[in-house]
């Protein structure tokens, strides 16, 4: 049963890899995937009495299904608000506000633009929801689809090289934070900063060399003489700055309740749509009825969520298993205790499962020492936080943001590999040289 749940794990990841293909969407073979490893899993136990103490306990006490359901509940109702939050900006065209002052159309300087506010916009809200954010902002920017999956796929890399320096930024990160090993924000941010932003630059400029030519905007909904806006500058304005305000607010939420992102992201929706509610009263029933949070809740993608539930409960089989955990511990011996080593290849694995049951995994098999690297605060753990931030870009699966990506703007997984692995390897590989010449 172990190398079964190895085998359909892999040949799910080959079903989503091929999806263009096959002509079977991606969601499908994820969901397939996810429930097909949980049945090899249950029923590899003994006896029935064991079946429902895994569904209701797991194995350890503090794992099993349930435990795995809440963590992924978290970050799908985190998604759906988030994704809600943005389509209803959108609506009301509030990202006007950004990209009018956005004037160039070249595609060099708009790609250092866009990666720049990526970046600091990660370590400020995190890495998804900036991507969501950035994606919205590229549909306004960008008509040409080709040409803005080349846009997307560096949001994708910077958006990670953002969050990771970030206590916010990243969930691996904000792990790290939480539970010991990283609880002195200040150093964390003034040792990672430097090597995040290397990985961001070097893909950067690389691609700045080749990557040339002007894009073209899309008409917007003013210019096509078929729809005017029902809204004016000044709602345009109040709905953006409450969005902003509202994803901004769900760190500051988190921290001061210790409550679960998606609980502020959540109060932030609710927010928003009184305010639209009380906004549009007096506007006709026709008039409001694209402007509604009801509205805006039937464009969201349903099917990039079931994604993300179908691929994060497949990794969550894996952990039970053991998988990671005998992963984590073989590299520790691979490498004789190498810290720089043990990282790299767990950054690189980061793309092709979760990023979180690898640190989790790190966390278990390394006790907080009272000094030396693996010390809170230690060089160990804030490499981990890089590598793990940042490593997952390789893949277009490997992230949270790279699967958002992959959903809302159907991004094909071979395109990518083709095109932006690549570059998101070097840049990996070079922020990693970086903090080793300055630490290590």
């Amino acid at each position: 049963m172990a190398i079964l749940i190895i085998v359909v794990f892999v040949l799910g990841y080959a079903a989503i890899a091929f999806e263009h293909p096959l002509k079977i969407d991606k969601a499908a073979s994820a969901l397939i995937t996810g429930m097909v490893c949980w049945a090899i899993y249950v029923l590899s136990l003994q006896g029935g009495h064991d079946i429902i103490h895994t569904i209701e306990h797991g194995v350890s006490g503090d794992t099993g299904l349930r435990h795995h359901m809440f963590d992924i509940a978290n970050i799908l109702f985190f998604l759906m608000g988030a994704m809600t939050i943005v389509e209803l900006v959108d609506a009301h065209e509030g990202f006007a506000v950004i990209t009018d002052r956005i004037k160039t159309t070249d595609k060099t300087k708009l790609l250092w633009i866009i990666c720049i506010l990526t970046f600091f916009f990660s370590a400020a809200l995190d890495n998804l929801t900036t991507t969501i954010v950035m994606i919205s902002l590229l549909r306004k920017l960008v008509k040409d689809q080709k040409t803005r999956w080349v846009f997307v796929g560096m949001v994708v890399i910077a958006a990670n090289a953002g969050g990771a320096w970030s206590p916010i930024g990243d969930v691996t990160t904000t792990m790290l934070w939480i539970k010991g090993q990283l609880p002195n924000v200040p150093s964390l941010i003034v040792d990672l900063v430097i090597p995040s932003i290397v990985a961001l630059l070097v893909p950067l400029t690389i691609l700045s060399f080749t990557f040339k030519g002007t894009v073209e905007r899309p008409e917007t909904k003013e210019e096509s003489g078929h729809f005017l806006n029902p809204t004016t500058s000044g709602e345009r304005s109040l709905v953006f700055v409450l969005g902003i305000l509202g994803l901004v607010f769900v760190p500051v939420f988190k921290t001061l309740t210790h409550l679960p992102p998606f609980m502020g992201m959540m109060l932030s929706l609710g927010i928003l749509w009184v305010v639209t509610e009380i906004m549009h009263k007096g506007k006709s029933k026709e008039k409001k009825a694209s402007l509604s949070v009801i509205s805006v809740l039937q464009k969201i993608d349903v099917a990039s969520v079931l994604f993300f539930l179908g691929i994060l409960l497949a990794v969550a089989a894996l952990q039970e298993f053991g998988h990671l955990d005998t992963v984590a511990t073989s590299l520790n011996k691979t490498f004789n205790g190498n810290i720089f080593s043990i990282n790299v290849a767990i950054g690189l694995l980061s793309a092709i499962v979760d990023n979180v049951p690898l640190v989790a995994a790190a966390q278990g098999m390394y006790d907080i020492a009272p000094a030396g690297d693996f010390a809170a605060n230690g060089h160990f753990w804030k490499f981990l936080a890089y590598c793990a931030g940042t490593g997952g870009s390789a893949l277009i699966i490997g992230s949270a943001a790279g699967v958002a990506a992959m959903g809302l703007e159907k991004i094909d997984f071979m395109w990518y590999l083709k095109k932006i692995s690549w570059l998101a390897i070097i840049g990996y590989i070079s922020g990693a040289i970086t903090y080793y010449f300055m630490f290590l």
